[in-house]
C-alpha cells in the first residue's frame, strides 16, 4: 500500500514542476506519460490501469449514504467492494492534476458552454447538461458491460499486447470519428 502512496506524491510533485505548464502539452509528451504510468501501476499494483470500478465504488458510497443495507446486500456491489483504493487515488489524481495544469498554464476558466458548442449548437445550457448526462450514462454502461473503460482496455490492453485491446482500441478510434462527423461534419468543431 505504501507503494501506492509514493507512486500519488510522484505524480502530485510532477504535475506541480513548472514542465507542465504548457496550456497544450504535445500528444507524444502526453502517450509518453501515460505508457510509464501504465507500466508502473502493472509493476506496482500487479494491476492494470483504468478508471471505471471507481464509478461503481462511488455509486456505492453515495448509495450507503441513503440505504446501506441495500448496498451490503447488493450482489454486485459485494463482488466490486466498496473501497477507497488506488484506482479512486488515480481519478482523483487526474483531477487535480488537470486543475493545477491548467492553472499553471493560465488556461483555467469556468463557462458553462465552450465556444465550439455555443457554434455548433447554440446557447442553450440544460440541452448541454441533458446530452452530457446522457453521454455519460450510456458510456458508464458500456464500461461496465465491457467490462472495463477505454483507458483498461486502449492503455493497458494495448500495453499488454492484448488482441481485445488493439480491437478494441481500434473501436474506440473509429467510433470517435464516426461520431464527431455525424455531430460537427467534416470541417470538425469550431474554435
Amino acid at each position: 500500500m505504501r507503494y501506492v502512496y509514493l507512486l500519488l506524491v510522484v505524480v502530485v510533485g510532477v504535475g506541480l514542476a513548472s514542465w507542465l505548464s504548457p496550456a497544450r502539452w504535445s500528444p507524444y509528451v502526453a502517450g509518453a506519460v501515460i505508457g510509464v504510468l501504465s507500466c508502473l501501476a502493472l509493476l506496482i499494483s500487479d494491476k492494470p490501469l483504468g478508471t471505471s470500478t471507481t464509478h461503481v465504488r462511488l455509486s456505492g458510497f453515495i448509495a450507503r449514504l441513503f440505504s446501506p443495507k441495500a448496498v451490503d446486500e447488493n450482489a454486485y456491489y459485494q463482488e466490486t467492494g466498496i473501497k477507497v483504493e488506488w484506482q479512486m487515488m488515480l481519478v482523483l489524481g487526474i483531477f487535480f492534476a488537470a486543475l493545477i495544469s491548467a492553472l499553471l498554464s493560465g488556461s483555467f476558466e469556468l463557462r458553462w458552454l465552450p465556444d465550439g458548442w455555443r457554434a455548433a449548437f447554440g446557447t442553450m445550457p440544460l440541452a448541454r447538461v441533458l446530452i452530457a448526462f446522457l453521454g455519460g450514462l450510456l458510456v458508464a454502461f458500456g464500461a461496465r458491460w465491457a467490462d472495463g473503460c477505454s483507458s483498461g482496455h486502449g492503455i493497458s490492453g494495448t500495453v499488454q499486447m492484448s488482441v481485445a485491446g488493439w480491437v478494441a482500441t481500434i473501436c474506440f478510434f473509429v467510433g470517435g470519428v464516426v461520431t464527431a462527423l455525424v455531430l460537427y461534419g467534416p470541417g470538425g468543431m469550431p474554435q
